[in-house]
């Protein structure tokens, strides 16, 4: 990768990555990334997967979303968004409700500092596991 002044060079491994998580609206791990690169680009590593990602993220293009150390996954939606998480399965979704810039103030007030970005996941349980649930408690 070679960086001057701020520019990155554009490849064809990252541009596989970023179509890949364009077109997909799970907020897949690396390794999932990998396995659809690979449909494209057999002979891509996964190292070279996890160095595009950090590159992706770095620039803006990528939103990576860490949950403890347990997983992360990346979205391909780099602007700001919420998330719904479901406790059951794992499966992230995006929300489509408005960014509230107001609780950077609201923050901001109660911590008497400066907040510069926030990010808001909801966490619950999905439509899916819920009907998943229903059904086996119809059949106990």
């Amino acid at each position: 990768m070679v960086k001057a002044k701020g520019f990155v060079r554009k490849t064809k491994q990252r541009g596989a990555i970023l179509r890949v998580l364009r077109n997909t609206d799970t907020h897949p791990t690396a390794d999932w990334v990998y396995q659809e690169v690979r449909k494209e680009m057999p002979h891509v590593s996964l190292g070279t997967i996890y160095r595009n990602l950090k590159t992706l993220v770095e620039m803006g293009e990528v939103q990576e979303l860490c949950y403890g150390s347990s997983y992360t996954r990346f979205d391909g939606n780099p602007h700001r968004h919420y998330h719904f998480v479901c406790n059951e399965c794992g499966k992230i979704e995006d929300l489509e409700l408005d960014c509230i810039d107001e609780l950077n103030k609201v923050v901001a007030r109660e911590v008497s500092g400066r907040v510069y970005d926030h990010r808001l996941e909801f966490y619950g349980t999905c439509a899916e596991c819920m009907a998943e649930e229903s059904v086996s408690s119809q059949d106990a």
